[in-house]
């Protein structure tokens, strides 16, 4: 019912006061008296012992309230520290954020187009549809069917639009297409989603003159995407014997997993330059 500190301190009361009045009761005697005699005999060590017992409970005291203050301040200095890890977290990711748009921004091969910087606010959980949504809408000048870029590459193409927000069709999806070329040999095919992270180029003739690690660019011939923006690269080729045209397996550019923000071509009916990685 009580705790030990309680029931220390009320002993240690008891036996002061029980000291006082022995104290009392002998100064009242006469010094010759024998119960007094017998009482400064035994008196004396039980005051030493009440002493001890006092300052003891003090030192205890004072240690109790010295815990409790080092515990207070303890959970200041875990606070300050939790809100400066927090802060120090959220600089590093304006930084990242900033050098991101910068990167865009810096997208040499679209200075002749106007461009938008958008964020990705959501993605489409399904495995059937590779879709995005990006944070700008009618309200900003974006309207179904403009080309969606990155710093690495194309990204897709915006098939719905709201006031405030848009829906991104991603190039790796099997309803999405581009027309491309090869850079280095000017073969020409049409890049295809596969459902998958990599991408097919289509109809290219087994004949064509393609080799892995052959840059793939925009043809600007869909009236989608301006000409010379980077798709991706060839990673594998395969050639039938009896077939007319050869399997091209193409890696975006565009790391579709960790994009962020992305640009709105507003006006891709502007020629473009070719973008040489």
């Amino acid at each position: 019912m009580f705790s030990r500190k309680t029931l220390m301190i009320a002993g240690v009361l008891i036996l002061i006061t029980i000291s006082i009045i022995a104290l009392s009761m002998t100064s009242r005697r006469h010094v010759t008296d024998e119960p007094g005699q017998i009482a400064i005999a035994f008196i004396p060590p039980f005051q030493e012992i009440v002493t001890q017992l006092t300052n003891a409970a003090q030192d205890l005291w004072r240690h109790y309230f010295d815990l409790v203050r080092t515990a207070h301040e303890n959970d200041r200095l875990r606070q300050e520290l939790a809100l400066s890890v927090e802060e120090s977290r959220k600089c590093r990711e304006v930084e990242l954020a900033n050098q991101r748009l910068r990167n865009l921004l810096d997208f040499k091969e679209l200075e002749v187009f106007d461009v938008l910087a958008a964020e990705v606010v959501g993605r489409d959980p399904s495995v059937w549809f590779k879709t995005i949504v990006i944070d700008k809408g009618k309200i900003d000048g974006v309207t179904k069917g403009l080309p969606v870029v990155s710093a690495q590459g194309i990204v897709g193409q915006v098939i719905s639009s709201g006031n405030r927000y848009a829906k991104v069709l991603l190039l790796t999806d099997p309803a999405s297409a581009a027309d491309a070329l090869i850079q280095r040999s000017r073969s020409r095919g049409v890049v295809k989603g596969n459902a998958a992270p990599d991408c097919l180029f289509d109809y290219a003739v087994r004949n064509d003159d393609i080799q892995v690690g052959d840059w793939v660019i925009t043809s600007g011939l869909d009236g989608v995407y301006p000409k010379g923006l980077v798709i991706g690269q060839v990673t594998r080729l395969i050639r039938p014997n009896e077939n007319l045209f050869q399997e091209v397996i193409v890696s975006p550019a565009a790391d579709f997993e960790k994009i962020e923000e992305v640009l709105i071509i507003l006006n891709p009916e502007k020629p473009g330059e070719e973008n040489i990685p």
